[in-house]
């Protein structure tokens, strides 16, 4: 079963998807990412737009393999092979599920320092679909 996506609902959440805008609780100061109606904290529903680094640290990883990732990732996973996926803990931090770009999953390491990067994500119905996918920060030589 496809999971389809329409341009319109795929636009609509383009702040968290390409900007990286959490919202911070008006009442209780709670950073809630992906924003949503109501603070998980205090249930109260006024948030400021604070806008989030993209730096973090990676929590946890995981290797989807055999063709187990969504159908819409077909095409990449026959092209490119296994999908690297996992949890990033942000400077901020709220924790998020991520797609790893250009990750060898031999070389992960819980712990390792990550950036967000806009990358492109997949083609649905010939329209190239853009977000955020996050890459290990290169150690600084000495």
């Amino acid at each position: 079963m496809t999971s389809y996506i329409s341009l319109p609902m795929f636009g609509a959440n383009i702040d968290e998807r390409m900007r990286l805008i959490a919202g911070k609780c008006q009442s209780c100061g709670h950073l809630a990412f992906p924003q949503r109606p109501v603070c998980t904290n205090c249930g109260a529903d006024r948030f400021d737009d604070t806008p989030l680094s993209g730096e973090g640290t990676l929590y946890t990883y995981s290797v989807v393999a055999g063709n187990g990732a969504p159908s819409e990732f077909d095409d990449e996973q026959i092209m490119t092979g296994d999908v690297v996926c996992g949890v990033v803990e942000l400077k901020e931090g709220p924790r998020v599920m991520v797609r790893l770009a250009d990750a060898d999953p031999e070389q992960l390491c819980i712990g390792t320092k990550v950036v967000a990067i806009i990358r492109r994500l997949y083609d649905q119905e010939g329209i190239l679909r853009y977000g955020t996918k996050f890459e290990l920060v290169a150690p600084q030589s000495q």
